[in-house]
């Protein structure tokens, strides 16, 4: 019943699982390839032969453009952060810390009610959005992200699927990166263009292992009202991972 709900039926997306891809269109994202390690950019190849021996139609595809999402979302997202969270007033809803008046009350709550990254967003955003930057950051940033989205449509205009590595490394130690936000940021990546345009995206995290061990997740996107394709897509790549690799394949 909310607003922005579609007013038409959702597909069964069980029921499309043993379709498999054969005539599918899948392009591989050359752009992305280049910037991650070599674990997670063979294990998208590999998944583009996979998919290519079970039937599908698999190419390279280059999307530039695609490479504005990271920084385009880390001004639009800290942006809107910082203005929603402006009305969080410890009295309406949320955790509240009492002071001797409303003012002190407000700041206590917010000092304690948000942690360390979520302060990090709300300065970032409130600088974009401040007077005299606004069009030079939040503006810019939403142009680039009507950008993405134009080149997206342009793609899907070729393929039904896309293939990209999930993120740009294996998984890195628990911790290792708290004290480096920028690396954490450059993490997102892969994940971030189709989030920022809207559209549907599947990680099979359990393609492939690295050298050591780890999981190198390969991921599928899918245009707006896609998840029919991009889950017969990632489901066959969990069937075709190794034995030793995979984990239970989908039902």
């Amino acid at each position: 019943m909310d607003s922005t709900s579609l007013a038409r039926p959702a597909p069964s997306l069980v029921a499309s699982l043993a379709e498999g891809v054969a005539g599918l269109r899948i392009g591989i994202v050359e752009d992305f390839l280049s910037d991650v390690s070599p674990e997670s950019s063979a294990a998208v190849i590999a998944a583009g032969e996979a998919l290519s021996a079970a039937g599908a139609k698999v190419d390279h595809v280059a999307i530039p453009e695609l490479l504005l999402g990271l920084p385009a979302y880390y001004v639009i997202a800290p942006a809107e952060a910082s203005s929603n969270l402006s009305r969080y007033d410890g009295v309406r809803y949320g955790l509240r810390v009492d002071g001797p008046d409303a003012e002190t009350m407000n700041a206590r709550t917010r000092g304690e009610g948000f942690g360390p990254e979520v302060k990090r967003r709300i300065m970032i955003g409130t600088y974009a959005l401040s007077a005299g930057y606004y069009d030079a950051y939040y503006g810019q940033a939403q142009k680039a992200r009507t950008i993405v989205i134009r080149a997206f449509e342009a793609a899907y205009r070729n393929f039904d699927v896309l293939l990209t590595p999930t993120t740009p490394s294996v998984a890195f130690s628990f911790g290792s990166k708290i004290d480096d936000p920028i690396e954490m940021y450059l993490c997102d990546l892969c994940s971030i263009p189709s989030s920022l345009a809207g559209h549907p995206a599947s990680s099979v995290p359990l393609f492939a292992l690295s050298p050591e061990g780890l999981p190198v997740g390969v991921q599928v996107l899918a245009p707006a009202l896609g998840e029919v394709p991009m889950i017969r897509v990632a489901a066959s790549l969990e069937a075709a991972a190794p034995p030793g690799v995979r984990g239970p394949v989908t039902p």
